[in-house]
């Protein structure tokens, strides 16, 4: 069956018997409930994920996906009859069964595989910094005091660089902040320091600076009504799972906040798909999961749905999980405790099917075949059937290299985000205050800054003039080029969101 206003064939279920059931569909309406893909290694989870994909474009909705292996790219090529893709369709009564492409932006934090993608150290927040760095609460704490410095006195952290030269300037200081801004330990410091080290031996580097990616860029919609696929190559990116998690969770909360409440449109606004989930949940503190939990909640009147996609429903907190409304789930193994734990949980989140036993039916499901529950009504979960999952109607398998390139460069952000941007920032301002104040005490007199250790008297009171020349002094600094994040902010502390982000 092709796809019907307002929905998105998924596949058709079975009955005992093997004889097909009905059609199975997801609600567009219901599409920013959120979902859920799980299933073991090639039981056709990726397949799952390429046709929801699909239909979420097809219906107009900006999609962004990460690409683990390469295979998901193929959505960018029209697909090709094959012999298991056609015996499929005719299973399912699949007819006309077409073949499609669907407009696709690769993106890579490398700059190898698509356009580049980055961030500023400010919009990444010290909460997420801190995520990334592995920090202790006491290095965490250092991080939200190097943030607030830069806040309050127009210093814009760009990249590592920028961040790098406020932790020197911490560290000679650190006696006179404390004060302040209290404790700042220069072995935390260090701590900071080594750890960023490691950051950009991984590649960190390159994900901060400018231009950093515009949240507009990935909620295109084409000329013939698409949504714009947004490709993340995540197969190198994967060499640094902490990385990858961080930047997924990072565009998560950039999308909370920048986008305007809108309820529950007919259709979701974006799909971002976050595959691997597990590595988001992996270790992280308490504080970090409960932000998540309340994100996933909020983002849905956004008209943003999110889909976690894992290989077990256990590596997802219970309270997320019971944010997530459409639930595919594919076969899983039962050899181990831990397995046969999942198995249940996962059975015993559907709303069951008198027809099978939902436990043992999970471990006997073939590749491409998945226990399938939407919401539908008013809501409420579908009874959830045993379903075979539609081919899908781009290419199953990776592009060329060659088509890759093709794609990149003819995309509509060819060119915006290739070249980095070095602006004055951070480091700039306080390479050149500390060449001050390492000058005689004439030649850096009335420069206005009043920091410790840069040729100012801290503890003396400014008189109104002074003080008004000092934001001027920094002003000028910081807005040499345009658009800059900070220097409009200079003198209070910024706004940050829920999950620390800067605020735009």
């Amino acid at each position: 069956m092709p796809q019907q206003d307002g929905q998105i064939f998924v596949g058709a279920s079975r009955n005992p018997d093997d004889s097909i059931n009905k059609d199975e569909f997801l609600t567009l309406k219901f599409g920013n409930r959120h979902g859920l893909v799980t299933g073991a290694t090639g039981t056709g989870k990726t397949v799952t994920l390429q046709v929801l994909a699909e239909g979420f474009s097809k219906a107009g909705v900006p999609v962004f996906c990460a690409d683990i292996k390469g295979d998901l790219s193929g959505i960018a090529v029209k697909g090709e009859p094959k012999d298991f893709l056609l015996k499929r369709a005719e299973e399912i009564g699949l007819s006309p069964y077409e073949f499609d492409q669907f407009p696709v932006i690769f993106w890579d934090l490398y700059g190898e595989k698509g356009h580049r993608v980055r961030t500023t150290i400010a919009e990444m927040g010290p909460l997420l910094l801190a995520r990334l760095m592995d920090a202790s609460e006491a290095q965490e704490g250092v991080l939200n005091i190097a943030f607030k410095i830069a806040d309050e006195n127009g210093l814009a952290l760009l990249d590592l660089k920028d961040l790098q030269a406020l932790l020197n300037y911490m560290g000679d200081n650190a006696s006179e902040l404390s004060s302040k801004y209290g404790l700042i330990s220069k072995s935390s410091v260090g701590s900071i320091q080594r750890a960023m080290l490691v950051l950009e031996q991984q590649g960190a580097e390159n994900f901060f600076g400018e231009p950093a990616l515009k949240i507009s860029d990935i909620m295109r919609v084409s000329n013939d009504g698409y949504g714009q696929v947004s490709v993340l190559a995540a197969d190198k990116l994967m060499m640094n799972p902490r990385l990858y998690a961080t930047f997924l969770l990072w565009l998560l909360s950039e999308l909370f906040e920048e986008l305007p409440e809108v309820g529950d449109p007919e259709k979701p606004k974006l799909v971002f798909f976050f595959d691997e989930a597990h590595l988001l949940f992996n270790d992280a503190p308490k504080v970090l999961i409960e932000r998540v939990e309340q994100v996933v909640r909020l983002i849905r009147s956004k008209g943003v749905g999110v889909y976690f996609v894992t290989q077990n429903p256990l590596d997802v907190p219970e309270t997320v999980l019971a944010q997530l409304g459409n639930r595919v789930q594919h076969a899983l193994r039962a050899y181990t405790p831990r397995e046969q734990k999942a198995v249940q949980t996962a059975a015993s989140t559907f709303r069951p099917n008198p027809a099978f036993d939902c436990a043992t039916v999970i471990t006997t499901l073939g590749t491409g075949e998945a226990l399938v529950s939407m919401l539908e009504g008013k809501g409420a979960p579908s009874i959830v059937e045993r379903t075979l999952i539609r081919p899908p109607s781009g290419r199953i398998g990776p592009v060329t290299d060659g088509e890759r390139q093709a794609i990149i460069n003819g995309s509509p952000v060819a060119g915006v985000y290739d070249q980095t941007i070095d602006r004055e920032s951070a480091y700039e301002i306080l390479t050149e205050r500390a060449r001050k104040a390492a000058a005689p005490q004439s030649e850096s007199a009335g420069d206005g800054w009043t920091l410790p250790g840069f040729g100012g008297d801290s503890s003396k009171p400014a008189s109104r003039g002074r003080s008004g020349y000092q934001r001027e002094t920094i002003l000028e600094a910081t807005m040499k080029s345009m658009a800059r994040t900070v220097a409009t902010q200079v003198g209070r502390a910024l706004v940050r969101g829920i999950l620390g982000s800067l605020k735009r």
